[in-house]
C-alpha cells in the first residue's frame, strides 16, 4: 500500500491538554512563569500533549507534574483554538505562525498532594477561591471556563 505525503501547511499546531478541578468553591490553578512571558499569569494546571498521549493522557500527566495531584478526569469541557504570529511566538522557531488546539476537561483529584513544580514552565500550585479569580491576572482559558 503506497501513502500519500503529509499535506504542506506553512505553520505549526501546538496541541495542549488542560484541567479545571473545583474543590469547596476553590479552583486549582498553576502560576505560569516562563522567562518569556512579560508578566506572571495564573493558568490551568496542563500543557503540551507528547507525541505519544491522547489528550486525556497530557492532561492527567500535565496536573501532575504541575500541582502534585492525580487526578480522574470527569468530562470534555471544550476545545479552543488560536492563532499565535510568529513574533509571539514564545519559542521562536522561523517565521511560521503557530496553531494553538486547547482541550479542556473538568477533573476531581483522586490522590497525592500539593507541590509546585520544579524546573518547568509553572511555579505555584494553589487552591483559590473562586470569588478572586475575576481579580486575578489570568490567561484566557480560565476566563473562559471559569471566569
Amino acid at each position: 500500500m503506497e501513502l500519500t505525503p503529509p499535506e504542506f501547511t506553512d505553520y505549526d499546531t501546538r496541541l495542549g491538554a488542560y484541567a479545571v478541578i473545583v474543590r469547596d468553591d476553590h479552583v486549582l490553578l498553576a502560576l505560569w512563569d516562563e522567562p518569556e512571558v512579560p508578566i506572571l499569569m495564573w493558568s490551568l494546571p496542563g500543557g503540551g500533549v507528547e507525541l505519544d498521549e491522547t489528550p486525556a493522557e497530557g492532561a492527567v500527566r500535565e496536573v501532575r507534574e504541575e500541582t502534585g495531584y492525580d487526578v480522574e478526569l470527569t468530562g470534555l469541557l471544550g476545545v479552543e483554538t488560536f492563532v499565535m504570529a510568529p513574533e509571539k511566538r514564545f519559542a521562536r522557531v522561523g517565521d511560521r505562525p503557530q496553531k494553538n488546539v486547547q482541550v479542556v476537561y473538568e477533573a476531581t483529584v483522586t490522590g497525592g498532594e500539593l507541590t509546585h513544580e520544579v524546573g518547568g514552565s509553572t511555579s505555584e500550585a494553589r487552591w483559590i477561591p473562586l470569588a478572586e479569580v475575576p481579580a486575578l491576572e489570568r490567561i484566557g482559558l480560565i476566563r473562559k471556563f471559569i471566569g
